[in-house]
């Protein structure tokens, strides 16, 4: 046989093994036969039809093996539907068969919903038969003698699989503890009764519900830690009395910058009067000559007059040397 003989046959068996990939990729036999053996009559017709519904085979197939073994009566129809949905098949599945285990009641349309919603429904289950510690962040509160006391708590919840459904999640446990903490220890008269009985903390947030609402079950709530803070009431103090010894600086510059205003002002009006004096003063030797000019008053008089101030003059000055001044001089300021 020589090579020109061999050419046809290799086509054929390309051919073949061409013809062969598409079949088994449009007609999974295998996964027929599996399903078959474990007891899960299906046809493979619909593994077909699977595939023109963009439906991955496999995806359905073997979680309907795992149910039908478990003794679920699940058929194909929900497990398709769920899984066109959006929905994780496989962990839905598992998480019916732990349940069933764990003799939990869980229906698929219970578990279909809680997976769509966003929920790890298998991680629910799981924590209906094994709860979960939460552990809070460090909570500060401060006791009604105003001394800070650091909490730390330890939250054993179970979740609850008839409100995972629109139920809170974790952070709204967390928030609730925390609040329930701050309010005990505020109502504490003083931050050593929270010392020597942190188990008040407990029952008085244990007592209030706060699990109502979420997809969780609260079973205990355990103090881990409590440590003794700051002095938040003596801070305070001390900040009020800083703030109002600023206050009071303030308003006391206020009162000085206005006293020293009024200051000045007083001084400008002085300064104003003796100008008005002088200005005044000024006006009396014109008043002198104009009534000399008019004949009101003669020379005597005016000399009278003149007598009367040297006089006045002198005996202010003899007044002033009574009271221990200096003598009286020729200066004009001696004279004021």
């Amino acid at each position: 046989m020589d090579g020109t003989s061999l050419i046809p046959i290799l086509l054929i068996a390309v051919v073949i093994i061409i013809v062969l990939s598409v079949f088994f990729s449009f007609f999974p036999v295998m996964l027929w036969v599996s399903a078959l053996a474990s007891g899960v009559r299906i046809s493979i017709i619909t593994l077909v039809a699977m595939r023109l519904r963009r439906v991955t085979p496999s995806r359905i197939v073997n979680p309907l093996i795992k149910a039908t073994k478990a003794g679920l009566g699940l058929n194909i129809n929900q497990l398709e539907s769920h899984y066109l949905a959006g929905g994780n098949v496989d962990r839905v599945v598992n998480a019916l068969i732990a349940a069933q285990r764990a003799d939990i009641p869980l229906e698929f349309t219970r578990a279909a919903a809680i997976d769509l919603a966003g929920r790890d429904v298998l991680l629910a289950v799981q924590m209906s038969v094994n709860p979960r510690v939460i552990e809070t962040p460090v909570v500060a509160a401060v006791a009604k003698n105003g001394i800070e006391v650091k909490v730390k708590a330890r939250v054993t919840v179970r979740a609850n699989i008839d409100r995972l459904v629109g139920g809170a999640g974790e952070e709204t446990i967390i928030a609730r503890v925390g609040e329930g903490i701050v309010t005990t220890v505020g109502s504490s008269d003083s931050h050593k009764d929270v010392l020597e009985n942190p188990d008040s903390i407990s029952r008085t947030v244990l007592s209030k519900g706060l699990d109502a609402g979420t997809a969780f079950e609260i079973l205990s709530i355990d103090i881990a830690d409590v440590d003794v803070g700051k002095n938040i009431g003596a801070y305070l103090q001390t900040e009020q009395a800083e703030a109002d010894k600023r206050i009071a600086q303030a308003k006391a510059e206020e009162r000085r910058a206005m006293a020293v205003a009024q200051e000045q002002e007083m001084k400008a009006r002085v300064v104003e009067m003796r100008a008005r004096v002088v200005e005044s003063e000024s006006a009396v030797p014109l008043a002198m000559a104009e009534a000399l000019r008019s004949g009101k008053i003669g020379v005597m008089d005016y000399m009278n007059l003149k007598n009367i101030e040297a006089d006045t003059q002198m005996r202010g000055s003899l007044g002033k040397m009574g009271d221990g001044g200096e003598y009286p001089t020729n200066d004009p300021k001696n004279n004021k």
